[in-house]
């Protein structure tokens, strides 16, 4: 790790604000929170301003399973590993099954055959947007029959954010913890 999660001994009261937003009190603590929120918090107010923003993409007006399945496209191309083994387990939870999160991971975007025409734009949306930051006509099309302008807004940036915490996931080094991922 090139940046560890921040020791216990200095949760001071500006770190459990930043993180009252995400975690109930009782899981603002080094090990409930997890490495990757633990090692967020070595910077309070960072995490605090961004943590507003990755909660909002949790309730926004984008299915959840459109989400999670942008979410990890995004990882596997950024190979990032922390966050596709917690939003792996996230999509289980919402009932995407073990060959569609391996078809995120092999075949992804327009070659995904277990994916209706829709959701292979999902997954084309964030290869085009990981290659030259913009989708093509035909995907925004195609995104555009399902989903209205504030859907295409909170996918946008919710590839971006995940992007975002990908390449700080992969730069710090947050590791996967095990025990996490039996919540």
């Amino acid at each position: 790790m090139r940046l560890p999660p921040l020791p216990a001994d200095q949760w001071d009261e500006a770190v459990q604000q930043s993180l009252a937003g995400m975690l109930p009190a009782e899981r603002r603590n080094p090990r409930d929170a997890g490495n990757a929120l633990a090692t967020l918090a070595n910077h309070p107010a960072l995490v605090k301003a961004f943590l507003g923003f990755n909660v909002y993409l949790f309730t926004s007006s984008l299915p959840a399973r459109i989400r999670e399945l942008a979410v990890l496209r995004v990882a596997h191309r950024r190979q990032c590993a922390y966050e596709w083994e917690h939003h792996a387990t996230m999509a289980k939870r919402l009932g995407i099954t073990e060959d569609e999160i391996e078809a995120v991971r092999n075949a992804g975007g327009s070659s995904a055959g277990s994916f209706d025409e829709f959701e292979r734009a999902v997954l084309t949306g964030v290869d085009e947007l990981e290659e030259k930051s913009q989708l093509s006509d035909e995907t925004w099309a195609a995104l555009s029959e399902r989903l209205d302008h504030r859907q295409r807004m909170d996918y946008i940036f919710t590839v971006g954010c995940y992007a975002t915490l990908a390449m700080a996931f992969n730069t710090f080094g947050v590791e996967v913890e095990q025990y996490s991922l039996e919540r």
